[in-house]
């Protein structure tokens, strides 16, 4: 209208239109039009204006009537032309300032700044805000706070806008230190912080964990008479909630948190906060709260208690949920199905879960590909191959394409239960469909090819995934290096490993494959060379690890290794294994020792004594010379309110001989013999030592009247003590044995 009339707009109306398109995110067509104004040109036919109903008999009857009743001319058509100019007013470049800003072009903000200087128009407080908020979002923080400090230089005093700007730039940076900073500096200038303030510095304070700091910013917006910002609810509870302060927590909300100010998203927010730690209860409760008059809870809320009740696996607390919400009347939306969904089938429940989908596309809803690829999995971890492939095909028919996910899915399923074949099948539709695999769905694929010992095709999988970004991926790797182990590919094999080796890839799996390949291949020595590597490497972390190693040093005959081994073991929390104790029987079986103790061991072993398993360790300790270890063992089993095994009893008399505990060993005896359990033996043998060692011939005479109808086996684990009462001068013993015809 102003421009049918051929009246030009001055500059508060061209800073109110430029301001106008700008809050509506044109920026283009804001700087046209301010470009042409300045240049004396006013045309607006570019930005397609459509003019909206208005009241014919209200205020804007006059307009109505200029333009519709041809009381206006076309003088203006080509625009109203002016004599080219520039703004002199500060809030004209504050407005353009702030659209080069939002349309990040912040070199033509700087501009606009350095020409309001040189026309002098003082910049206001209005102006630097503007500068430092566009600067600070686009990460500039130099040149933020350089123009910070030019505007004290000038005199105009910061307001707390600045420092809510300030502080905004250093948050979105992650820079706790510089938000508390300039959060300090608003008290000691005299400022005083607002809500935007506070809502800055608790998100700031809460995602760092500082919960002192954080309750002190909390105290401080109390003593102001204002209350907690809802939207720093949610932030201040997660920070306890992850902090395990579950009183804090409960005492925040119970004080803050309740009111119909509190908007149901926020609840919402809250209650996530608890089912992310599986604190259903918890979230249960802040759902259930009451809100006050007019508080509803909406879908939100509820797909939250969905969420929290499938990570704590409480299936039959939901359907009492879906009652509760259809009771208020409110509809599954497709967030609530999708949760449904996802927690059925991660929770083993694919039938279920299928159900839900059928039903979510009957309401309306069109489930996406993540959806179906959720049941699938369901179906996949179960073995249920149809049902994966009835799905697959019902997907495609809703017009869903199927992703790599999906496809990676049933190869790896086809993979898992031996279906090599529509493994490869499936390998073949997504390639043929043009999705490209990824390191997933290729590692799938070569172990296809490694089940059916086709190394050539799997090679060249690998030498793709060696072209990708990332490499391929240690199982890949070790699928590889298990393919070639088992064709007895030593030279390609060690290819693969030394350069796993070389890159500090290699795991625990790979040494292990390469243990037993070169065992088996006969190369003993390339073999315990790998076992000592993984033996000290640090990735030694399961009992099939720690047996790889083991079965090197029992072949190699090192009792010493072993021994350190299974103590390096027992320290790192794993107990040994079956095999492991095997593996213990054949290495304490390759030493002189007699056979009987072994014999007894294995059987207390076999029978599942309960003492037993640590005898044997104790046992193995102390063949090794390992004494402290072993004694260690007998002290924990010689405890006066354990019950243990008469196995257990022989190898603490033996650990106690071999580490000259002979009080020890005799005490035990004494406890022994007060159960009413009987020597055997074994207990004889280990006994003669210990009266050896102490020289106590009655006692030797003792143990000799017990065993003179033994056979010869006892003479030779008896010799020990002879040369022992030799040692200490009781010769006339030994002769009195030799002569009894103990020793043979």
């Amino acid at each position: 209208h102003m421009r049918a009339l051929g009246v030009a707009p001055d500059e508060i109306s061209m800073n109110t239109f430029v301001r106008i398109l700008k809050n509506s995110g044109r920026y283009s067509d804001a700087l046209v039009l301010f470009n042409n104004w300045c240049i004396g040109r006013f045309d607006v036919e570019f930005l397609h204006l459509e003019y909206r109903a208005v009241d014919l008999h209200g205020p804007m009857q006059f307009l109505i009537d200029d333009v519709f009743h041809g009381k206006l001319d076309s003088a203006g058509a080509l625009g109203i032309q002016k004599v080219p100019w520039k703004p002199k007013l500060v809030e004209t470049y504050n407005t353009m300032i702030d659209l080069y800003g939002k349309a990040g072009r912040h070199k033509n903000a700087m501009d606009m700044f350095v020409d309001m200087l040189a026309y002098q128009v003082m910049p206001d407080i209005c102006t630097f805000n503007t500068m430092i908020y566009g600067f600070g979002s686009c990460g500039s923080v130099k040149e933020a706070e350089a123009l910070l400090a030019n505007m004290v230089v000038r005199g105009i005093t910061p307001d707390i806008r600045t420092y809510n700007v300030m502080m905004m730039l250093f948050a979105s940076m992650g820079d706790a230190e510089g938000v508390l900073k300039y959060y300090h500096q608003i008290g000691r200038i005299g400022l005083c912080a607002d809500a935007v303030s506070y809502r800055i510095v608790l998100q700031v304070l809460c995602e760092r964990k500082l919960v002192r700091e954080a309750e002190d910013v909390i105290e401080g917006i109390i003593k102001s008479g204002t209350s907690i910002h809802e939207q720093s609810m949610p932030v201040v509870m997660k920070m306890y909630i992850d902090q395990g302060l579950l009183d804090k927590a409960n005492a925040f909300f119970e004080r803050h948190c309740r009111g119909e100010e509190v908007s149901s998203k926020n609840f919402a927010a809250i209650m996530d906060a608890f089912a992310d730690r599986c604190l259903w209860e918890e979230a249960e409760h802040i759902f259930h709260c009451d809100r006050g008059i007019g508080g509803k809870r909406e879908i939100v809320e509820y797909n939250v208690m969905v969420k929290a009740y499938g990570l704590a696996r409480k299936y039959d607390r939901v359907i009492s949920l879906l009652e509760n919400m259809k009771g208020s009347g409110i509809s599954p939306d497709e967030c609530t199905y999708n949760s449904l969904i996802q927690m059925f089938s991660a929770g083993g429940f694919p039938h279920r879960a299928k159900k839900l989908l059928h039903k979510m596309k009957d309401t309306g809803f069109k489930p996406v590909c993540e959806t179906y690829s959720a049941v699938m999995r369901a179906y996949s971890l179960n073995s249920l191959a149809s049902e994966a492939i009835d799905l697959y095909s019902e997907m495609k028919a809703s017009g869903v394409e199927p992703n790599v996910v999906v496809y990676g899915l049933l190869i790896n399923m086809f993979v898992e239960t031996g279906q090599v074949e529509k493994a490869l099948h499936y390998s073949n539709l997504m390639e043929e469909s043009g999705i490209t695999p990824n390191h997933i769905v290729l590692t799938s694929v070569i172990k296809a090819y490694s089940k059916i010992n086709c190394w050539k095709e799997a090679q060249d999988l690998y030498t793709r995934m060696r072209n990708m970004d990332g490499g391929p991926d240690i199982i890949a790797s070790n699928t590889m290096l298990n393919l070639y182990a088992k064709l007895g590919m030593v030279i390609e094999a060690k290819a693969i490993f030394d350069n796993l080796r070389r890159n500090y890839q290699g795991d625990d799996v790979s040494y292990i494959i390469m243990i037993f390949l070169y065992k088996n291949m006969g190369l003993l020595n390339e073999s315990i060379k790998i076992a000592h590597e993984l033996d000290n490497s640090g990735l030694l972390s399961d009992c099939a690890a720690y047996n790889a190693v083991m079965a090197c040093y029992v072949a190699k005959g090192n009792l010493r290794e072993c021994a350190e081994l299974v103590q390096k073991m027992v320290e790192n929390n794993t107990f040994p294994d079956a095999s492991t104790f095997q593996m213990i029987f054949s290495a304490v079986n390759k030493i002189n020792i007699s056979s009987e103790e072994v014999l007894q061991l294995e059987s207390a072993y076999s029978d599942g004594r309960s003492s037993a398993k640590h005898a044997i360790l104790a046992f193995l300790f102390s063949m090794a010379g390992m004494h402290a270890a072993a004694l260690n063992i007998c002290e924990q089993l010689s405890r006066p309110e354990l019950t243990i095994d008469p196995c257990a009893y022989n190898v603490a008399f033996k650990v106690y001989a071999s580490c000259g505990e002979v009080d020890k060993a005799f005490s035990l005896f004494m406890r022994m013999h007060a159960l009413g359990l009987k020597p055997d033996t074994v207990t004889c043998i280990d006994l003669s030592t210990c009266y050896g060692i102490s020289g106590m011939s009655e006692g030797m005479r003792r143990i000799s009247g017990l065993l003179a109808y033994r056979n010869s086996e006892f003479s030779k684990s008896l010799h020990k003590a002879l040369v022992s009462y030799r040692e200490t001068g009781s010769n006339d013993l030994a002769a009195q044995l030799v002569t009894n015809g103990m020793l043979r």
